[in-house]
């Protein structure tokens, strides 16, 4: 078999992937950590901004719609032109990394610095749609350089660089405000000089560590390149695009559609915990939901605290879910996660104790890792390899899906059913992520 070219990054025989080293490994990964903390940033402080910008507390899922309409819409296309895309040195995907970057840098300055809350609700906009830019192909990344075999090592690295940027973000209020003496008070409707130093650094970690994985790491051109160029040029266009798109989506692979119902429920839980969390904890744990308190402002801190605690747990346990997998199956594996998340989310109803509060974020953080790693790596050797940034894409629809449907639903269910007590969001979100759990008994893994 004849090589496909002799750079001594990317080692490969024609139509068969040699595994890469750990480094190597390392270099592709390492830009999720700056994705990260772009993330991490705004599933913490988002909610605070808006309160603090004078949302009431049942609008808030509302604004949060942003985030998975401009993933719904951002992804698939996304996946569909990294596909599409070949450069000598830039290669398919790092493209779509560096822009994301760019984007994400600007507008993790720009969000809190917001003044008014329609603006702050524009900037997440741009925000989710510059980070899904950034982040969508690094999933098909790993389907990329990776053989089957070490698949699941290379989401588990991503995870594990979740884990760590969510950590450090998570973590940046608290220190601004505990270690630096930077107030975490500010006048009504303005956003505390905590919030914005952390933002700050978040840009920069987000552009310098992806721009890291551009420059370290290299790309295998297409296996076929005059068959890859003549299905390029016959879905060309935005009317074949659109249309290839379409006939992509009622097509998906049969293991594609049973790891949907579990992402389905998985991620509802996720979201109730994104939004509510901070609301929850302040009105269950410090008693209060006036913004211009201290206070409210703690409980936003400590919160941050929190969710370092999960992510940290995530990143911990990135590489033991892997040795788990290979001994109970990554089906079992990801199943027991999500009950153990699920059953966490429901006692932060009867914990009224900051610390206290810390232990279901263990659970929540077992629950994390195996979702980002657990489904990408059953669906990776499902998927055509000529398609895997669109189906990857895709996917992320019932990412999206359930968001929508938790932003559009719940502020409904804490007005009207919960009396505005947000803390039984979480309570939802916890017998979701249990039914997810669950529902991994249809999941069939090739693989397996």
């Amino acid at each position: 078999m004849a090589l496909v070219h002799t750079d001594p990054n990317i080692p490969v025989i024609q139509g068969r992937r040699k595994k890469l080293s750990i480094l190597q490994i390392f270099n592709m990964s390492f830009g999720f950590l700056g994705i990260q903390f772009g993330f991490a940033l705004q599933n913490a402080n988002v909610s605070r901004i808006f309160q603090t910008l004078g949302a009431k507390i049942d609008d808030i899922p509302i604004l949060w719609i942003a985030a998975p309409i401009t993933g719904l819409l951002v992804q698939p296309v996304i996946g569909y032109l990294s596909d599409r895309t070949w450069h000598p040195w830039w290669g398919r995907r790092r493209p779509f990394f560096f822009l994301g970057a760019v984007l994400s840098a600007f507008a993790l300055f720009m969000m809190p610095n917001s003044t008014v809350l329609w603006m702050a609700a524009i900037m997440l906009w741009v925000l989710d749609a510059s980070i899904n830019i950034s982040m969508e192909p690094f999933r098909a990344f790993v389907g990329d350089k990776l053989p089957s075999s070490q698949r699941t090592t290379g989401f588990a690295m991503q995870t594990f660089f979740i884990g760590v940027g969510a950590v450090v973000a998570s973590l940046l209020p608290y220190f601004f405000t505990n270690v630096m003496k930077i107030t975490n008070t500010a006048p009504e409707g303005v956003i505390p000089d905590s919030v914005k130093y952390s933002f700050y650094i978040g840009a920069a970690v987000f552009f310098l560590t992806v721009l890291w994985t551009v420059i370290s790491t290299r790309e295998y051109p297409p296996d076929d390149m005059a068959a890859w160029e003549q299905e390029k040029q016959e879905t060309q266009g935005l009317v074949k695009g659109f249309t290839a798109i379409s006939k992509g989506i009622f097509t998906m692979p049969k293991t594609m559609l049973q790891l949907a119902i579990v992402q389905f429920f998985t991620w509802l839980a996720f979201f109730s915990m994104w939004i509510y969390t901070t609301p929850g904890v302040a009105q269950n744990a410090y008693g209060t939901t006036d913004t211009t308190t201290k206070a409210f402002q703690d409980a936003g801190d400590w919160v941050g605290i929190m969710f370092m605690v999960y992510n940290g747990v995530s990143a911990i346990t990135a590489f033991l879910l892997p040795m788990l997998a290979a001994k109970i199956g990554r089906r079992a594996t990801h199943m027991t996660a999500l009950i153990v998340g699920g059953i966490g989310l429901i006692s932060m109803l009867f914990i009224t104790d900051r610390f206290m509060l810390l232990i279901p974020m263990v659970g929540v953080g077992l629950a994390w890792a195996s979702t980002l790693t657990m489904p990408y790596a059953i669906l990776a050797g499902a998927l055509p390899a000529n398609k895997m940034g669109f189906y990857m894409g895709v996917f992320n629809f019932f990412i999206v899906i359930p968001q929508i449907l938790a932003a559009a639903i719940l502020g409904f269910f804490v007005r009207i059913l919960f009396n505005n007590e947000s803390i039984y969001a979480l309570v939802v979100g916890g017998v979701s992520m249990v039914i997810a759990g669950l529902l991994n008994f249809l999941v069939k893994d090739a693989d397996e």
